[in-house]
């Protein structure tokens, strides 16, 4: 068996769970068996991105794990961080606009 984590935040509250998984299990894999889906019903857990220590992992179905690993389920983003970005420089320019 291989030991790793699955980690996730929510807004509200962190979860790390440990468990071991036979050798091969894919990372999607590793993460349904954590139950972690349980304990947030309303995370879509076959769309979230998966990483590995911080590092966004492209294929989660086909990479296996290894031990040690902590996985780490990322929460969809809400804004696009380049648009928010764009409109708080936008909002920026016109109040220095105003103040002129």
């Amino acid at each position: 068996m291989v030991e790793i984590e699955v980690v996730f935040a929510a807004e509200d509250r962190q979860v790390l769970l440990a468990l071991a998984v036979p050798p091969g299990t894919s990372l999607r894999a590793a993460v349904q068996a954590s139950g972690i889906a349980a304990q947030f019903p309303l995370l879509a857990l076959a769309e979230c991105p998966l990483g590995i220590f911080g590092k966004v992992i492209a294929d989660p179905e086909v990479r296996a794990v290894q031990a040690g690993d902590r996985i780490e389920v990322y929460r969809p983003l809400l804004a696009d961080p380049k648009e928010v970005r764009r409109l708080r420089a936008a909002k920026a320019a016109m109040s220095r606009k105003q103040d002129s």
